[in-house]
């Protein structure tokens, strides 16, 4: 884990991967971890550190492994009940949840974590 001030950026993977049409279905895990090699090589565009990036993953994508720069985190339920108890357990750490999902958007702003859309870390196909 990083120090108390740095970002933690938490990427709702199922929401960011379905984002875009690009078959991901046939291959849940492999999408997901073609989204954290992104991470890692990439990182959080706009947000150049120190950042703590974490992909929370779900259902078949259980079992993506973390490299160097991306902790992943299984689910052990509900992905976003997940990731807003990883917001809770922040405190008055910085927290930016990138994902489209309105339900878990208002859940985690609400708990003060600011928001982004799957954009910010995978961008539309041709854009890349």
């Amino acid at each position: 884990m990083e120090e108390a001030g740095s970002l933690l950026v938490i990427v709702d993977a199922a929401n960011v991967v379905g984002s875009v049409p690009d078959g991901w279905w046939r291959d849940r895990r492999g999408a997901a971890e073609r989204l954290r090699d992104r991470l890692a090589e990439r990182g959080v565009p706009g947000h150049p550190g120190p950042v703590e990036i974490v992909l929370v993953v779900e259902g078949a994508a259980r079992g993506v492994e973390p490299v160097p720069g991306v902790r992943v985190a299984a689910a052990p339920g509900s992905g976003d009940d997940h990731m807003v108890a990883l917001v809770a357990e922040a405190g008055d750490r910085p927290v930016l949840v990138v994902t489209a999902d309105r339900e878990l958007r208002r859940r985690v702003t609400e708990l003060g974590a600011d928001v982004a859309g799957p954009r910010t870390v995978r961008p539309a196909p041709g854009r890349d």
